[in-house]
């Protein structure tokens, strides 16, 4: 039996399929359904702690819509029924995490780049509908790149029609942080107008991710312009339900990148906790020695 954390064990498929996974998630503290809209692994980022090998291609470059409806509807109900729980490492899960916790839009890449974002958002609330499973919340875990675009703002609607949750992305409190960290043509500035526009309409969540690079934890400076940044957002009438704190749990991009310590990610969470008054949860990674038990 594999020593290896299940939440650091993100296989993209299950048996055959090829858009729908099954993860249980730290963050989600249950199973979570992930749908990748990036089986081409393309992103308008290039984080230096994603884990996925952009150095390999994707098994394919379209998203079968139908192909894709119909995994979901299976995983769903093996979930419901308990039978995804008598195969293979989920014979292992704890009775307390054998809860269908969400549906997760995340996968390879950013799934708002996705050009029919809107319509596999709402077949999949279809889905859920269907089932039954009014209860399940629908997430997106996003980098908050797109908001802006009308095809995602539809999208984004769904969501709030079927008990959809927002987890945007805010990795950095400068643009130069960003920038090291985020590696994208899109300015932090971008990202934090879409966020506060969001956040006007609905609460939303904001995941960040913070690491050692080069040896070093991210500058207290960097933290406190963080803090200010959620702040600001607050002040321009932007709703943060949760602010999570967490750090790698999975072999990264970049060699010159590590997780933090328990300690570190707990101390980043106080900061943010006392500088911004906001609901704060941190989320522990994994040692770096860790990551040699990878092939």
């Amino acid at each position: 039996m594999s020593t290896i954390p299940l939440h650091v064990q993100h296989e993209r498929q299950f048996e055959g399929n090829r858009f729908v996974y099954p993860v249980i998630s730290r963050r989600s503290r249950g199973l979570s359904i992930g749908v990748n809209l990036n089986p081409d692994k393309i992103c308008n980022f290039h984080c230096v702690y994603c884990q996925v090998d952009r150095a390999v291609a994707g098994d394919t470059r379209f998203v079968e819509l139908d192909r894709l409806v119909s995994e979901l509807d299976e995983l769903l109900g093996a979930a419901v029924s308990g039978t995804l729980f008598e195969s293979g490492k989920f014979r292992s899960v704890p009775a307390d995490l054998r809860r269908l916790n969400d549906i997760a839009f995340s996968g390879d890449g950013e799934p708002t780049t996705h050009q029919n974002f809107d319509q596999v958002i709402a077949a999949c609330a279809e889905v859920k509908r269907r089932r039954g499973l009014d209860d399940v919340k629908m997430v997106l875990i996003t980098n908050a790149s797109r908001f802006h675009r009308p095809h995602v703002q539809r999208g984004l609607e769904i969501l709030d029609r079927n008990h959809g949750e927002i987890w945007a992305k805010l990795d950095a409190g400068t643009e130069a942080y960003f920038q090291l960290v985020d590696r994208s043509p899109i300015p932090l500035g971008r990202v934090l107008e879409n966020i506060t526009q969001a956040a006007r309409i609905r609460p939303l969540v904001i995941q960040s991710l913070w690491m050692q690079i080069h040896g070093k934890p991210p500058p207290d400076e960097e933290i406190r312009a963080f803090c200010r940044r959620l702040c600001e957002i607050i002040a321009a009438g932007g709703r943060l339900s949760l602010i999570q704190i967490y750090t790698i749990a999975r072999r990264p991009a970049e060699s010159f990148v590590a997780p933090l310590s328990d300690e570190q990610v707990d101390e980043i969470a106080a900061t943010v906790r006392l500088e911004t008054a906001l609901p704060v949860d941190s989320y522990h990674g994994v040692g770096a020695q860790t990551f040699q038990e990878f092939p």
